[in-house]
């Protein structure tokens, strides 16, 4: 195994091709600590499964009880729980099997979980070299199990394809309820499941008529015997050469009965009354178009017996090629009039091989927990489109990589927002816009250097730091390549993902929190501030105080930021005043951004006066560091502080006035979607009914849009000029979002300004 290295290749009955480029330690990553393994083996794929356990280097903050330093920053080893899923050639099983073998430190592995065709062919293989029993699994049962993993823990994974559109890949928002929704399996034949719940599901119908079907009559038509050539036939085909429409028939549509022209009146009925030879590409298309329209009227009729609006679309037929994506979803389409819509799944080649190791993980019961892709170590969605990129071609004899790490916190919903299922985070689209993705992918790569730079410079004594720095810019600089030819690889491209995908690039290569002693020195700095800036408050009238306090909270967000003039970019601040002369809210939940001067000078004054309104306040901070944001470690001591200080905010905390807690991200930016399940508690026992949000990553970038079921504050310095333009302003203008859901407009704008 020259190529794959760690091997010998003179032992093996199949060598490497030449076309993959990466060693094997990258492929199969951290198989010193693997357990638990599960393997899927189809006709042609192969795809691996194993439970390992990473470490990596964190920053935590203690607090000093008696110090001149703020807080004692130290860094340590943590180790988290990480799922890999590695997809390959069945050509290279052997290979790989030796691999592991060499490479498998853990001796407690008794069993391999194994589902699909082959894991019958190749159960004596597996058991001679990895030493483990075979274990089968119900080929049906794991994919449900997959399925329903990746639809509960990947926001971006269902999709629709439109092929003519700029974006062919449009990702969907997942619904926080999963069920029911109908799996139709196209492999050789197909399979109709209904899935109820995590552990209810039923093969309600199916066809002999499958993707076998597609490729058995397809090789006797055009004597062609691979999948892949034969869909690359179909794709130059023209159907309509071989195929009877109904214009043929009728000489134009048929009105009375509501059929147009060029609907097909019969497949290949051309071919028996025309004396000539049919191209091979026309008979693959006509085919193509025949399988798929069948199998598309029978996922219609019964999604329309059974009420089911979700209808999924998976199997080897699928996998990815955007051909067959095509015909399905024209049928999907036409048979419903355009009421439902053929979904698809990112990681749908996964299905199988996921379920069968969560078959294998039961008493560790991996539902318990929230799992997050890593970007860092997955390979994303690639197209096969024979012609859309040439360099994909070359891809397919390569390896296919999909990792998950398990969060430490559970994820759920916010309970306020108006419409979970439709709820977008992220303000622009950049898979569908193409120049905005081009300029934010260049802004990316132009930031790299700067990057780099904080990275070794936040760890300054460390001997290999500049060579993991250089690691982790060429890591980043390949993802942002990728997505430039394939923007939808990790699902919708947006500015949060780029951010996202750079923090787990940084974290891969042990750079855990590049800002933590920026962070620091801002934070001391601000709290020799603070009171002086209470007290400056204090001394305004009631008025001109609610300002000076949304400018506060304004000007610590950008350090270069003047007093604005207002009318600003967006300014409902009067209705924001006319409110706040009414009752106080009863619970404020307040997204907070960046340390130093911002959390400290502009968003504890603006705390501190609603408390004294009489409003409880929830302050919700990152769970890990991102940028120069404050984590919930940091935000605790800084509070303590504050609090020794200010009679106020000691109150609060005394009273359970005032609350902390995690937002469960660790990224600039906030998807309310994904929070910490103790937040969403916190927010209905409070019974909220405000939110603020602040900064740019938080109210711009992302949630701008967001409409929810309580008054919300968005505040924010837009600091890109770019953006700005976009949103009709210039750089460093201000928005100033208050909202009030329709139907709570205000009751309380009759009550008297308070002194």
């Amino acid at each position: 195994m020259a190529e794959c290295g760690g091997g010998d290749s003179s032992t093996s009955s199949h060598t490497m091709d030449k076309s993959i480029t990466l060693p094997p330690d990258e492929i199969f990553r951290n198989l010193e600590n693997a357990k638990r393994f599960a393997i899927d083996i189809g006709g042609s794929l192969t795809k691996l499964a194993y439970y390992s356990t990473v470490q990596h280097k964190v920053a935590k903050v203690r607090s000093f009880e008696h110090h001149t330093e703020l807080y004692e920053i130290s860094v340590q080893e943590e180790v988290t729980a990480r799922l890999h899923f590695i997809k390959f050639e069945n050509a290279y099983i052997e290979t790989c099997l030796d691999f592991i073998k060499d490479h498998l430190v853990n001796t407690e592995t008794k069993v391999i979980k194994a589902t699909g065709g082959g894991a019958h062919k190749f159960k004596e293989l597996i058991e001679r070299k990895l030493g483990l029993k075979v274990d089968k699994e119900d080929e049906m049962t794991c994919l449900i199990k997959g399925c329903n993993f990746v639809l509960r823990n990947i926001p971006h994974e269902v999709f629709v394809y439109a092929k003519h559109a700029d974006s062919e890949f449009r990702f969907q928002t997942t619904h926080p309820d999963i069920f029911p929704y109908l799996l139709v399996n196209i492999g050789s034949g197909v399979s109709i499941v209904k899935v109820e719940s995590e552990d209810k599901f039923e093969r309600i119908g199916g066809s002999s008529i499958g993707g076998g079907t597609f490729w058995g009559l397809g090789a006797l038509l055009t004597k062609t015997k691979r999948f892949d050539e034969l869909l690359q036939l179909a794709s130059r085909g023209q159907h309509t050469n071989v195929d009877m429409l109904v214009k043929d028939i009728y000489g134009g549509s048929y009105g009375s009965l509501g059929l147009t022209g060029d609907l097909i009146a019969s497949s290949f009925g051309k071919s028996a009354t025309a004396d000539k030879e049919f191209s091979k590409e026309d008979m693959a298309k006509s085919l193509l178009h025949m399988i798929s329209n069948d199998i598309g009227q029978l996922a219609c009729l019964y999604a329309k017996l059974h009420n089911l609006s979700r209808v999924y679309f998976g199997g080897f037929f699928i996998r990815g090629h955007p051909v067959t994506m095509h015909t399905i979803t024209y049928s999907i389409n036409f048979f419903t009039k355009g009421e439902v819509q053929a979904l698809f799944l990112r990681h749908e080649g996964y299905l199988g091989a996921i379920g069968a190791f969560l078959k294998g993980a039961e008493e560790d019961n991996p539902n318990q927990y929230s799992w997050g892709e890593n970007y860092a170590g997955s390979s994303g969605l690639m197209s096969v489109s024979p012609d859309m990129n040439p360099l994909q071609r070359a891809r397919s004899g390569t390896f296919d990589m999909l990792e998950m790490d398990r969060l430490e916190r559970q994820l759920v919903n916010l309970p306020l927002l108006q419409d979970s299922s439709s709820y977008i985070p992220d303000t622009v689209d950049l898979t569908e816009d193409a120049l905005a993705r081009e300029y934010w992918l260049d802004c990316f790569e132009e930031a790299l250097d700067g990057v780099v730079k904080r990275a070794i410079g936040s760890q300054p004594d460390i001997p290999e730091v500049t060579e993991r720095a250089e690691k982790f810019r060429q890591k980043y600089r390949n993802k942002l390549q990728t997505l430039r030819h394939q923007p939808f690889a990790y699902g919708s491209l947006t500015v949060r993902s780029l951010l996202d995908t750079r923090e787990h690039c940084l974290n891969e290569f042990n750079f855990p929190d590049p800002y933590l002693k920026i962070k620091e020195k801002e934070n001391d700095m601000a709290l020799k501030y603070y009171l002086k800036v209470v007290k400056s408050l204090e001394e305004l009238g009631w008025e001109q105080r609610q300002l000076a306090l949304v400018r506060g909270v304004l000007a610590g967000n950008v350090f270069d930021w003047g007093a604005k003039a207002r009318p600003w970019l967006v300014d409902s601040y009067d209705q924001w005043l006319q409110r706040l002369k009414g009752p106080p809210h009863k619970c404020a939940l307040f997204f907070v951004d960046n340390s130093g001067m911002d959390i400290i000078l502009g968003v504890m004054p603006f705390v501190r006066e609603l408390l004294s309104r009489g409003t409880e306040v929830v302050l919700a901070s990152n769970s890990g560091p991102a940028l120069n944001d404050v984590t919930n470690g940091e935000l605790q001591i800084l509070i303590e502080r504050i609090a020794a200080m200010d009679p106020v905010i000691q109150a609060g905390l005394m009273d359970d006035r005032l609350t902390l807690v995690q937002s469960g991200s660790s990224s600039p930016c906030l998807d309310l979607s994904r929070l910490d399940k103790v937040l969403a508690m916190v927010v209905r026992e409070r019974q909220t009914d405000l939110i603020v949000i602040e900064g740019m990553g938080r109210a711009i970038h992302t949630n701008y849009y967001a409409t929810l079921n309580c008054e919300s504050l968005k505040m924010a310095v837009i600091k890109n000029s770019w953006l700005a333009d976009r949103l009709g302003g210039k750089l460093f203008s201000v928005v100033f979002k208050y909202e009030v859901p329709a139907g709570k407009l205000s009751q309380n704008s009759s009550a008297l300004t308070p002194s």
